[in-house]
């Protein structure tokens, strides 16, 4: 411009040469690292030769052409008028701030290619702290030297002299021989306000100024060009945005991201095409400061949370430092331009809920997660120094669901009076040869308590490794939980293969509810006519599964092949073999899946799949019917009342039934109604049972006899030496003497059974005292065959036992 050389106009030229290069130093960003280092070592020497020019032109004695444009060399009375400030136009200091700032953002150039440093823990503090201190002198040393030279003000005439008898008007320069006065009422194009090219007029020699405006545009637009579509593609590896993983692929020995500079190169020349540096300043400026915020407050809060493995290096780190400088950040966007802050924000705030909502599949071991095991840890503590209050019960659960994918109606039923409103641990317990069975544990506890995440189970996974599933259960019921997170109620499914197992098995499933009683947890039972263990299912899936993958696959390679075959000739000829071979291959792929599909239809079962996800669906109006007949504490009221606060099950009312007196029905009706009411559990109907210990029909007991007649010793039927011979060698058999003892409570379970055939055969669920039996006094086999009995042929049914812990108050 000063020489009249525009190729078009200003605007225009300004496009067109930074939009050459721009190109420029993208081929030296694509070339790799070495070419960017060895042409920042370039720039580096070009820049500091113009300083040094810089500082010897201020020395140099000036002439009357530099004076008449206000340099005079160091003089204190210009350095005094220029001291202070003097802005113009309606700019202030944050508006100048925001224009200048960009000068100083390459002290972070080094943290942005921290992954292609030697020693990035060494070199980061003290290259940034160098940066920082170089930048400072350079900076601070060239503005009080040109302003120890140049005044604010020059007309550029060298005849503006003053002439001898003209008053002067106080000024630096009026003192010095030269009139300004004129520019206080028109334009002035020289001195320190107006002339941008100042550094070159006050040097040696100007071309090196420019050279260095050059170097030290192109050293900060080339490191701004490497260094963020670096920090860019790590972000798009960690796919946190999917729609941005295109960018994360890199190419050559350095995974250079060079799509990421491709991009960059796209942003650089929408703001080169604008052509106003000082319009596009604040706006680099307020996205600088938002990412130093960020950075300087993730310091801070990765501090505050007390991560062990937060340990910053830098001797002279503070966390209370990160955080003024995060507060000044903000502070300072919002000064230099309010309305970009707020947009600044609102990207930041979205990119966050965006990540928030999301939950992307990465793990950076954040400082976050360190603050939620801090408040987890704190308000555990906390809970323990509260005493329990019955009108803070709330049932928190151990399932023994094995694998939780293994029985997901159990745990869906658990789950469903525990969602929100307290613990639920999904517990498996691995037998046989410990290194087996420990190694086992181990590979399986990350998938399944995934598993558990990924299909919405606020739950736990634990397991153990033990002798006998006994022991296991007792381990988990013992240590399981922390503080007053701890269990307090036991959820196993009953053992719908009694009949077949071991004497073992049932004497270990028997054990486990003694067990519960013993360690005061209270105990639930649940029964569904299907029963919970899918497995054979999820193998069946899993086998149709990898065929269907190998179909794809097969497919894949068909397509493939009729890519890269020709369409004539011989080349034709033997595409067509080709695909006749692969097709004949797929045709046997096909048959097999039938095979297998057909063969599996028998083991498919859809009524055991249906039954896995009963507990998932909406239940339609309906009842569930609560047979409370022991006095448990209100663990069997108070497990339906929670179902009927959920979603699914609100539309369900609650059935009272319970035993009593023919001639004082209608007064224990009123007693519970009035008992239900003081709990405030709403119920729709209130039955008095009065039947419910006469004998029940033949044909119920017949059944009963037939069903435990295998595990009978019939001891008084033979002499005594054999009987005690049997009683040794069988102890879990029942003996004549221990049913007769225990008729009158075998007769209870039959009859009830047949009074929930005929009241609640149509509900949604029963939920039903669970009966005790002595330890040690009722065998095991005789207890199994009261749940049987029980619970045979009935909706889902929950039999539940509290442990004699009050769990309802009548006081809010």
């Amino acid at each position: 411009q000063e020489s009249d050389t525009l190729m078009v106009d200003e605007s225009n030229d300004i496009r067109i040469i930074g939009t050459i290069t721009v190109v420029c130093l993208l081929g030296i960003s694509v070339a790799g690292m070495e070419w960017e280092a060895k042409a920042q070592v370039i720039l580096l020497i070009v820049l500091l030769v113009a300083i040094a020019n810089f500082f010897i032109g201020t020395v140099i004695p000036t002439n009357n052409e530099k004076k008449a444009r206000g340099f005079f060399n160091y003089e204190a009375s210009i350095f005094a008028e220029n001291f202070g400030p003097d802005f113009r136009s309606g700019e202030g200091f944050f508006s100048v701030f925001a224009i200048f700032f960009p000068a100083a953002t390459g002290i972070l150039a080094g943290a942005n290619i921290s992954g292609d440093l030697k020693d990035p823990q060494s070199a980061i503090p003290k290259g940034t702290m160098l940066a920082i201190l170089i930048t400072t002198i350079a900076y601070i040393g060239v503005a009080v030297c040109v302003a120890s030279c140049v005044v604010r003000d020059a007309t550029g005439s060298i005849n503006d002299t003053i002439v001898p008898g003209m008053s002067c008007n106080g000024s630096s320069a009026c003192s010095l021989g030269y009139d300004f006065s004129r520019c206080a009422s028109q334009p002035c194009d020289y001195g320190l306000m107006n002339n941008f090219q100042v550094m070159s007029m006050v040097s040696g020699f100007g071309p090196l100024i420019t050279a260095g405006i050059f170097s030290a545009t192109l050293s900060s637009a080339l490191a701004s060009l490497v260094s963020a579509p670096k920090v860019f593609q790590a972000l798009c590896k960690d796919n946190v945005y999917k729609g941005l993983h295109f960018f994360a692929k890199g190419y050559g020995k350095n995974n250079e991201p060079i799509r990421g500079y491709v991009l960059t190169f796209v942003i650089a020349m929408a703001f080169i095409l604008i052509a106003e540096l000082n319009t596009i300043a604040p706006i680099i400026s307020n996205f600088f400061l938002a990412s130093y915020a960020l950075i300087n407050f993730s310091c801070f809060h990765a501090s505050y949370a007390k991560s062990p493995g937060w340990r910053p290096a830098f001797r002279y780190y503070n966390m209370w430092v990160s955080l003024f400088g995060a507060l000044l950040c903000c502070g300072v966007m919002f000064v230099i331009n309010w309305w970009a802050a707020l947009i600044t924000y609102a990207i930041e705030l979205f990119l966050y809920i965006y990540v928030t909502y999301k939950k992307p599949e990465v793990n950076w071991g954040s400082s976050t997660q360190a603050l939620y095991y801090i408040n987890a840890l704190d308000s555990a503590l906390a809970l323990t120094t509260v005493e329990d209050h019955v009108k803070n019960f709330r049932p928190q659960c151990i399932a023994l669901t094995g694998a939780p994918m293994i029985r997901p109606a159990l745990l869906d039923i658990t789950h469903t009076f525990t969602k929100n409103n307290g613990l639920c641990i999904c517990c498996e317990v691995y037998t046989g040869p410990r290194k087996l069975c420990v190694k086992e544990m181990n590979s399986g506890m990350a998938k399944k308590q995934a598993w558990l995440t990924k299909n919405k189970r606020k739950a736990f996974y634990a397991a153990v490794a033990a002798d006998s599933f006994r022991d296991g259960v007792k381990s988990l019921l013992q240590a399981s939980g922390l503080g007053r997170m701890k269990p307090n109620t036991l959820v196993i499914g009953f053992k719908k293969d009694w009949r077949n197992a071991t004497a073992t098995q049932v004497e270990n499933y028997v054990g486990v509810i003694h067990d519960a009683f013993d360690f005061e947890l209270g105990m639930i039972i649940v029964r569904i006519s299907q029963g919970f263990d899918i497995s054979q299912v999820l193998q069946v899936q899993e086998e149709l599964e990898k065929l269907e993958q190998e179909r794809l696959a097969l497919e894949a390679t068909i397509k493939e092949n009729d890519f890269e075959e020709g369409r004539s000739g011989i080349r034709g000829f033997f595409r067509k073999t080709n695909m006749l071979n692969i097709s004949k291959h797929e045709t046997k792929k096909e048959s097999t899946i039938n095979t297998i599909q057909s063969m599996h239809v028998g083991e498919f079962n859809q009524k055991l799949l249906e039954a896995s996800t009963q507990f998932k669906k909406k239940q339609g109006k309906g009842t569930i019917d609560i047979w409370w007949l022991f006095d448990d504490g209100g663990l069997t009221i108070l497990i339906p009342y929670i179902l009927t606060i959920r979603k699914k099950w609100k539309n369900c009312k609650l059935r009272i039934f319970t035993g009593g007196k023919v001639n004082r029905i209608e007064e224990e009706k009123l007693a519970m109604a009035s008992l239900l009411s003081k709990f405030r559990i709403k119920f729709a109907d209130i039955n008095i049972i009065c039947d419910i210990n006469i004998k029940p029909n033949k044909e119920s007991w017949k059944f009963f006899e037939e069903m435990i007649e295998p595990y009978r010793l019939h001891e008084s039927c033979k002499d005594i030496t054999t009987a005690e011979k049997l009683k040794r060698e069988t102890p879990w058999k029942i003996t004549d003497a221990e049913l007769e003892a225990f008729k009158e409570k075998s007769y209870r379970q039959v009859r009830l059974n047949e009074l929930l055939q005929e009241h609640s055969r149509a509900a949604n669920l029963i939920v039903l005292s669970l009966p005790v039996a002595r330890k040690g006094v009722v065998s095991d086999y005789l207890y199994m065959a009261w749940l049987e009995i029980l619970s045979k042929n009935l909706p889902p049914v929950l039999m539940v036992r509290g442990n004699h812990k009050n769990v309802l108050t009548f006081y809010s």
